[in-house]
Formats: C-alpha cells, sequence, structure tokens
C-alpha cells in the first residue's frame, strides 16, 4: 500500500485536520490534477472536468475532505 493509498483511507475514516500538502498527495496519486490559480484556493479536477475547489487554510474542514472523497471514487464534483 502506497502512502497516498494510505492518506486517503485514512481521510475516509477521519475528514479532520488535514493540510493541502497531505491533499496534493493525495489527488496526484489518483490521476486528479491540482492548480492554484494564485488566491488562497486549489482547484482539484478530475479528467472529465469534475471540479472541487479546497481553500488552503489550516486545517482542511472535513466538508472539503469529504467532496475530495466524492471525487476520486466517483468522479462527482460540485
Amino acid at each position: 500500500m502506497t502512502t497516498a493509498q494510505k492518506l486517503l483511507k485514512a481521510m475516509a475514516n477521519n475528514p479532520r485536520d488535514w493540510q493541502i500538502g497531505q491533499v496534493h498527495t493525495v489527488a496526484k496519486a489518483s490521476g486528479l490534477t491540482v492548480h492554484c490559480p494564485g488566491g488562497s484556493h486549489h482547484v482539484v479536477r478530475n479528467t472529465a472536468g469534475a471540479k472541487i475547489s479546497i481553500p488552503a487554510h489550516r486545517p482542511i474542514k472535513e466538508v472539503y475532505i469529504k467532496k475530495l472523497i466524492r471525487l476520486i471514487q466517483t468522479g462527482i464534483g460540485d
């Protein structure tokens, strides 16, 4: 099991108190692209074009982690 897979499993079990670097690791390992257009938010997008916007403030709220997990597992964004 890779580090990204372990992080994803941990995020699914406890979606609280994660950092943007960990989100980047999980997203890139899952085939998602991460773009920071210059503000305080990072946009995570899959190949189908579904996307979510995650604020980079620490800690990231659990609602955004749940959206990230849903985007990875089902491909459905906002």
